[in-house]
């Protein structure tokens, strides 16, 4: 019996273990298996391959059966991911139902998730600014967290490095808080939208509208070509999967790139249960996976492993980790891990009507949305009651006036008619939040999923501080609007729960004392060398700035440090 064991531990080794294949997971799978690591990649969800599996990608409106919504009775079976803008007719294959995995929620928070190859990579914004050390400086600076134990510096030729390879449009726009990068052409703002920058640059010298950076492939150059891909076609369907990779995603970009080396492993449906730690070696030996179609529980072992399961998953699957070195969990010494949880305040928003420039009306798509307000409160010294401070999105279309009335040919004469009405122009801020201990998750102590893993418990909430900025946000908008001739403004405070952002981060937070943090600056567990976490979790702190892209330059520049390691046998 010892021999089969043995047989079967050979056939279960590889150089590296990732867990978890979206943005981050893609990323540490094609570094690895590039530099010659045989690699496995572990997904819980099910396989989706690259155009094959994208089943709605080229269906026109009139061929889905309920236009693009879904059925009230789904809407009623899935009350979280329904508040989410992706849980459509066209794409709720990707998102993940409410009753297939549970999770508690000691405050309410909208948990939203892709279980699938790719994970959420094929349904994120793609939205990507880089940080600047405003961002990586602010904790230690305005008193909240802990610092951050690297700077731009450090960051900055990992970001030129992943924005080569993903392709990023965008523009030089000269802004200390939103540095510049390696860009593709960036997509044009709108009249409307030029002119809300042309007030603001009059009227308002540190607030700034840039077009939006978005990894879309405006011109492609012959590195995205080699990927397999092509032109963005602007049809702004991303969220099916785009049969064109004309979008970043890891299913059209790192996971082929990573297949072509003959080094990758993917193991779709493996649901990991824990992180296996050796207290005699000292150091984690391998992975528990719970096959997630047979229930079987089996192990995989490898000499570094890598944490990328999506932000709160990182958080469960190492609180999951449990052994005589670390019985609250692996790395868990200080007892933080799964503390000082944060997102993104995305609760308002803010609409009106512009009459000028009627000359002019929207032609075409803009995959990237539209224009983007930098943050421009508390920069350079603290001139506001809360701390840190919020981006905006803006965009404007020119409105259609349809005419349903009428009966027979004059219904139809009226429908066809579609006089072009007022611009419609609209808002939504992003709002930092302040990590804190009293946002955290941990894991339930009676309570257990269908593959027997405990279920997740979130206790995350907004604060004053959230209030004060989002008052803030809608005074200024406001203000701002009014500056450029905007007429019959609205506000929307959506009183959502935390979540719908999908940009939860933290739990696993980076930081220099072993004491106040889990990771160190090469995303490294403090307490077990090999074992590294580069999605959300790693986040000290949020920014305004989405993620995604600091996530993908963390991770290539984590996995440069550990291949440097290995070949000194540091670990």
């Amino acid at each position: 019996m010892s021999n089969i064991n043995i047989d079967s531990q050979k056939t279960n080794t590889y150089d590296v273990i990732v867990i978890g294949s979206g943005i981050s997971g893609g990323w540490a799978a094609k570094e690895f298996t590039e530099k010659g690591f045989k690699t496995l990649v572990l997904e819980r969800g099910r396989d989706v391959q690259h155009i094959k599996d994208y089943p709605t990608t080229n269906m026109y409106p009139y061929e889905f059966d309920h236009r693009g919504q879904m059925p009230l009775a789904v809407q009623q079976e899935n009350p979280i991911a329904s508040r989410c803008y992706i849980f459509r007719e066209d794409a709720a294959h990707f998102v993940v139902k409410d009753n297939e995995h549970p999770y508690q929620q000691e405050k309410p928070f909208d948990w939203i998730r892709g279980y699938q190859v790719g994970g959420k990579s094929l349904l994120w914004a793609r939205q990507t600014q880089r940080w600047s050390d405003l961002d990586f400086e602010g904790p230690a600076r305005d008193g909240f967290a802990v610092d951050w134990p690297i700077r731009y510096a450090d960051i900055a030729p990992w970001y030129s490095y992943a924005e080569r390879f993903a392709g990023i449009a965008g523009n030089k726009d000269g802004l200390q808080e939103l540095p510049d990068g390696e860009f593709l052409p960036g997509f044009p703002l709108n009249a409307v939208e030029d002119h809300f920058k042309g007030v603001l640059n009059k009227k308002y010298p540190n607030r700034h509208v840039i077009s939006a950076r978005c990894a879309h492939l405006s011109k492609p150059n012959q590195i995205h070509l080699d990927q397999g891909r092509a032109k963005c076609q602007n049809r702004t369907l991303c969220q099916r999967g785009c049969p064109f990779g004309g979008y970043f995603s890891s299913n059209a970009s790192t996971l082929p790139w990573a297949a072509k080396t003959g080094n990758l492993t993917m193991r779709p449906n493996s649901v990991v249960e824990s992180i296996i730690y050796d207290d005699k070696k000292g150091k984690a030996t391998g992975v528990r996976v719970i096959d997630a179609n047979s229930k079987q529980e089996m192990e995989f072992y490898a000499k570094i492993i890598f944490v990328n399961a999506a932000a709160l998953n990182t958080n469960l699957i190492l609180l999951n980790s449990k052994s005589d070195r670390f019985p609250n969990g692996l790395g868990n010494d200080n007892g933080q891990l799964g503390k000082f949880v944060a997102f993104h305040n995305y609760s308002a928003r803010i609409s009106a009507e512009y009459d000028g420039l009627l000359q002019w009306s929207t032609d075409g798509r803009n995959p990237a949305g539209g224009g983007y307000l930098p943050r421009f409160r508390n920069l350079h010294k603290q001139e506001t009651d809360f701390k840190r401070g919020y981006a905006a999105g803006f965009s404007a279309r020119r409105s259609v006036n349809r005419d349903s009335s009428g009966v027979g040919a004059a219904l139809k004469d009226n429908l066809v008619k579609t006089p072009l009405g007022p611009w419609q122009v609209g808002s939504h801020m992003m709002g930092e939040t302040i990590p804190k201990a009293e946002n955290f998750v941990n894991l339930s102590k009676d309570k257990k999923d269908a593959w027997g893993v405990p279920l997740l418990n979130i206790s995350v909430d907004y604060d004053e501080n959230d209030r004060l900025m989002k008052k803030d946000y809608i005074e200024q908008l406001s203000e701002m609007f009014t500056e450029a001739g905007f007429k019959n403004i609205k506000v929307n405070d959506s009183s959502q729960a935390p979540g719908l952002d999908i940009h939860e981060m933290g739990g696993a937070r980076m930081g220099h004392d072993p004491k106040t943090s889990i990771l160190n600056k090469w995303n490294q567990v403090h307490a077990c060398k090999n074992v590294f976490v580069t999605d959300g979790a790693c986040m000290t702190s949020t920014s305004t700035q989405n993620p995604s892209l600091t996530y993908m330059a963390l991770t290539a520049r984590a996995v440069d440090y550990a291949v440097k390691s290995i070949n000194k046998y540091e670990i």
